[in-house]
């Protein structure tokens, strides 16, 4: 069992930057795969980044990819996104998401979920 927190969600200006962290309790956590997704108001909760364990890579959804980056510390327990160049249409609830195993862009693959942190760009 995982208990995931996000935090650092806010409002910045389109062009400004964020940061994303969550922090996860419990044993293990490095033999979690760590994901975030988004989810827009009356859309469907997306993928946005994950890393892979097959060879170590970060994988992004297109529409971030270049602007967006993950990166975990075990040692603290925490995952973080990396928002920069952000633009109106990046508004969301972002949540963290943890599953035994490498990511994945599957959120159904997914068995632990952050409650999510409100991330607003104004144009």
């Amino acid at each position: 069992q995982v208990q995931l927190v996000e935090s650092g969600g806010g409002l910045v200006q389109a062009g400004g930057s964020l940061t994303l962290s969550c922090a996860a309790s419990g044993r293990a956590f490095s033999g979690y795969g760590m994901g975030w997704f988004r989810q827009a108001p009356g859309k469907e909760r997306e993928f946005v980044a994950t890393h892979m364990w097959s060879d170590g890579s970060a994988v992004y959804a297109d529409s971030v990819k270049g602007r967006f980056t993950i990166a975990r510390d075990n040692a603290k327990n925490t995952v973080y996104l990396q928002m920069n160049s952000l633009k109106p249409e990046d508004t969301a609830v972002y949540y963290c998401a943890a599953r035994y195993g490498s990511g994945s862009h599957d959120r159904d693959r997914y068995d632990f979920w952050g409650q999510g942190s409100q991330v607003t760009v104004s144009s």
